[in-house]
Protein backbone atom coordinates (compact mmCIF):
# COMPACT_ATOMS: atom_id res chain seq x y z
CA UNK A 1 0.00 0.00 0.00
CA UNK A 2 1.42 3.14 -0.84
CA UNK A 3 1.99 5.98 1.53
CA UNK A 4 -1.06 8.41 -0.42
CA UNK A 5 -2.96 5.12 -0.05
CA UNK A 6 -2.57 4.85 3.96
CA UNK A 7 -2.92 8.82 4.47
CA UNK A 8 -6.13 8.53 2.80
CA UNK A 9 -7.23 5.47 4.59
CA UNK A 10 -6.59 7.87 7.75
CA UNK A 11 -8.24 10.49 6.57
CA UNK A 12 -11.09 8.13 5.81
CA UNK A 13 -11.24 6.86 9.69
CA UNK A 14 -10.88 10.54 10.93
CA UNK A 15 -14.25 11.44 10.05
CA UNK A 16 -16.11 8.67 12.18
CA UNK A 17 -14.33 9.64 14.84
CA UNK A 18 -14.64 13.16 14.82
CA UNK A 19 -18.43 12.41 14.14
CA UNK A 20 -19.05 9.61 16.20
CA UNK A 21 -17.20 10.94 18.90
CA UNK A 22 -19.39 13.68 19.15
CA UNK A 23 -22.80 11.18 19.10
CA UNK A 24 -21.11 8.69 21.47
CA UNK A 25 -20.77 11.87 24.19
CA UNK A 26 -24.04 12.92 23.35
CA UNK A 27 -25.22 9.77 24.38
CA UNK A 28 -23.21 8.52 27.19
CA UNK A 29 -22.35 12.33 28.38
CA UNK A 30 -18.69 11.27 29.67
CA UNK A 31 -15.39 11.68 28.34
CA UNK A 32 -14.07 8.58 29.08
CA UNK A 33 -16.75 6.59 26.86
CA UNK A 34 -15.32 9.06 24.10
CA UNK A 35 -11.60 7.89 24.54
CA UNK A 36 -12.25 4.17 24.77
CA UNK A 37 -14.47 4.76 21.29
CA UNK A 38 -11.44 6.91 19.89
CA UNK A 39 -9.15 4.01 20.87
CA UNK A 40 -10.90 1.39 19.52
CA UNK A 41 -11.48 3.45 16.34
CA UNK A 42 -7.50 4.25 16.01
CA UNK A 43 -6.54 0.47 16.77
CA UNK A 44 -8.86 -0.38 13.44
CA UNK A 45 -7.28 1.83 11.58
CA UNK A 46 -3.82 1.12 12.86
CA UNK A 47 -4.75 -2.78 11.52
CA UNK A 48 -5.77 -1.41 8.83
CA UNK A 49 -3.05 0.35 7.72
CA UNK A 50 -0.10 -2.26 8.73
CA UNK A 51 -1.46 -4.49 6.75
Amino acid sequence: MTISRKLGVLVFCAVPGIVGGGIVYAIFHNLMSVFIYELILVFFAGAFVSR
